[in-house]
């Protein structure tokens, strides 16, 4: 264990990977320094799901917990995510007497705030002097630079023992295990930075490159002019991008907005989604729209955009049918060709974004620190002893929906896990 006054670990980042990470380190007996430059603790979860912080998915996979991530190293979290899952989290959140619910598709959110969440971090990493340990933080602290120091066994010419200089604007803090938790370069008006990525790059791993991810999609003022009216319409979509292996697609729901589409369809699909190449939506899923058209005009006289609001939002049916004088007329009057040319435009609707909203916007960043460069077990980076990355710096983005929380809870619990193995 370290000299009185010095620490086991010293962490980067109070969010969620990385108090989790403090909290359950210094239970099982390490000193560790939590250093984050924000004014205020785990902003990003204060914001999320809403304010009530959706903090995990029940629907994750234990078996194959990968198809919900993104990565270009796919199975690398399943060692984590089998290790923490949804219901040690929710454990945890009971022994604290916090309510929570399920919403939508196993996404759990806390029933009265995500502050809830937050103190009982706090609370956690406080309860670390019942166990021998201490969590110290220091926020709002900036750090200046990192420094290695290996010390050389030799007789087996290794390194036997290393240690970490944080200097910061608080002073110098020496260890031997340094956990980068600084989280992605989304939302950068709540603190996100570039940290976590630099100090990869400065003890030389890896990076995968890095986009905005669950972020809105943008298209041309001129070509989306039409579209942008519809600004506040919602609907549920299938939606898709890509080719044969590569394809990804998702049900969930679109919305318009002045300069392109969001909502959860939108946001799960820009993840995957690569400049340049198109998504395809179908406006009406689980609809024969061509036949549903046809038998409404054995038997309708209405116009065709009254007819289709019956399977789409009104103020969309008559903005499409807008488009096309073959569209704007009773259905009993409409050709076959031209119905079945709407339904098919309807049903598969391809269109190719110019852009995102970016990190701004953006919920997640997708890509970060190489996977293959770190221990799926301890999320150790290869061949520099004592050097962690957890949470969204590293390249595995989970889908929309508690994904990502728990991502943050279980590569944080293996590295803290792996932390007091090493210190014993």
């Amino acid at each position: 264990m370290a000299a009185a006054g010095a620490f086991d670990a010293v962490i980067l980042g109070a969010g969620a990977a990385g108090l989790l990470c403090a909290a359950r380190a210094g239970q099982r007996g390490l000193r560790v320094l939590l250093i984050d430059h924000a004014e205020r603790v785990a902003e990003k979860v204060r914001i999320s799901g809403g304010g009530r912080a959706n903090f995990t998915n029940r629907e994750l996979d234990a078996a194959t917990p990968e198809r919900h991530y993104l990565s270009a190293n796919p199975r690398f979290c399943r060692s984590a995510l089998a290790r923490f899952r949804p219901p040690d989290f929710i454990a945890l959140l009971e022994r604290h007497g916090i309510g929570w619910h399920e919403k939508h598709r196993g996404q759990l959110f806390c029933d009265r705030s995500a502050r809830d969440l937050i103190d009982m971090l706090l609370a956690e990493c406080a309860a670390a002097t019942a166990h021998g340990g201490r969590v110290e933080r220091w926020q709002p602290c900036r750090v200046e630079r990192v420094e290695f120091m290996a010390k050389i066994d030799s007789i087996a010419q290794s390194a036997s023992a290393s240690s970490y200089i944080i200097h910061s604007d608080r002073g110098a803090v020496t260890s031997p295990a340094l956990v980068v938790a600084t989280g992605g370069l989304s939302i950068p008006k709540i603190g996100a930075s570039g940290l976590g990525l630099a100090l990869a790059r400065q003890f030389g791993l890896p990076l995968v490159p890095t986009r905005p991810g669950l972020v809105p999609l943008t298209f041309d003022a001129a070509a989306w002019a039409p579209y942008a009216p519809l600004a506040g319409v919602s609907l549920p979509v299938r939606i898709a991008t890509g080719r044969k292996a590569q394809r990804a697609e998702f049900h969930e729901d679109l919305l318009f907005t002045h300069r392109g589409l969001s909502g959860p369809a939108v946001l799960q699909i820009s993840s995957y989604w690569q400049p340049g190449t198109p998504i395809d939506i179908d406006l009406a899923p689980g609809v024969d729209l061509l036949a549903e058209l046809q038998a409404a005009k054995a038997r309708s006289r209405r116009l065709i955009a009254n007819e289709l609001a019956q399977w789409l939002p009104a103020r969309l049916a008559e903005a499409w049918c807008a488009r096309q004088p073959a569209w704007q007329r009773p259905i009993n009057e409409a050709g076959d060709k031209a119905l079945a040319q709407l339904a098919e435009r309807l049903q598969h609707w391809e269109l190719t974004p110019t852009g995102t909203e970016g990190y701004a916007k953006a919920e997640v960043t997708v890509g970060g620190v190489d996977t293959r460069a770190l221990s799926s077990r301890t999320l150790e980076a290869s061949g520099q002893p004592g050097l962690h990355f957890i949470g969204e710096v590293v390249d595995v983005t989970g889908w929309l929906g508690g994904y990502n929380f728990q991502w943050a809870w279980a590569s944080a619990a293996a590295c803290a896990d792996a932390l007091a193995a090493t210190a014993q």
